[in-house]
């Protein structure tokens, strides 16, 4: 008996949702993640491994930031870093391409993007701090503490979105249902840390379990998206990676510490507020109070 053959790939991108696609994702990054994707099909590379190589990109990026201290050496380290993005995506592509994503490969994928940003962050801090001195380190744990609670609100409440509108299951949503995987420490403290920094958010995850209240809240954020969704662009990591290469050009890594504590933390409170009035108004008008948890 001979083995079935592999399904075709696909000739054709398939589309992102618009209204979540900034100008370098659309044009440049996920573009490039797909054709990537379809070239590691047959060649027997796991999304997992390309999580990894992802955060490799990074350290790599952080290297040369460190340790090539020239225009040429900032060059090296921004495309290293933007390469990251493409194997961001790529992994997701790629696991889409072998039949479907898991909540096994997010939870790898954010592993991943956390031990390459470390690396990075590390690496920035002792260049900082060999030009300020101690405050270069306290700059560094500020600016990535920032980042986390930036990112994760970002990515929260751009998944709730997906998962109200697309049905796209995410760690919040697959976790209930898997108890080993809802022990993981990485999943334990990601959920925890969405839970906190996305309003209404646990609400709506338990609301959408039910059918009828998931397709009446899918309608009603699909409505309501013009309020929030474009206003929390800044803090998705497209462009932190500029920002980093602009400081590092100029020199000054502590610049992008600063950008990180004041700039996107200021965007970062604007979006809480805009994230909590739009998912309580999903709420209110999908969701009877007595039945919310």
């Amino acid at each position: 008996m001979t083995d079935p053959e592999p399904s075709p790939v696909p000739p054709d991108r398939p589309r992102r949702p618009e209204e979540l696609e900034d100008w370098l994702n659309g044009r440049l990054y996920h573009p490039l993640s797909w054709r990537l994707a379809r070239r590691l099909v047959p060649a027997g590379i796991t999304p997992d491994m390309v999580s990894i190589i992802g955060a490799v990109m990074i350290m790599l990026a952080a290297a040369a930031y460190g340790w090539l201290a020239s225009p040429w050496g900032v060059a090296l380290g921004l495309a290293l870093h933007m390469s990251w993005h493409v194997f961001d995506g790529a992994d997701g592509d790629l696991a889409r391409l072998r039949g479907g994503g898991s909540a096994h490969g997010e939870l790898v994928d954010g592993i991943c993007d956390y031990a390459g940003h470390i690396v990075l962050y590390v690496t920035l801090g002792f260049l900082a701090s060999a030009q300020i001195g101690v405050a270069g380190w306290g700059l560094m744990w500020a600016a990535g503490a920032s980042r986390v609670v930036q990112a994760a609100h970002y990515e929260g409440a751009r998944r709730q979105y997906q998962q109200a509108v697309y049905a796209t299951p995410w760690l919040a949503s697959t976790s209930a249902a898997d108890p080993a995987e809802a022990r993981h420490p990485f999943v334990i403290y990601y959920l925890w840390l969405t839970g906190l920094i996305v309003p209404h958010g646990a609400a709506l995850t338990s609301a959408m379990r039910d059918p009828e209240h998931h397709s009446a809240i899918g309608t009603a954020m699909r409505a309501g998206r013009g309020g929030w969704l474009a206003g929390m662009s800044l803090l998705s990591a497209n462009y932190r990676t500029l920002a980093v290469g602009a400081a590092m050009l100029a020199g000054r890594p502590h610049w992008y510490f600063l950008f990180e504590v004041v700039a996107l933390n200021v965007v970062l409170a604007l979006s809480l507020r805009r994230v909590r009035a739009a998912f309580g108004a999903v709420l209110a008008q999908t969701v009877p109070a007595s039945t919310r948890r």
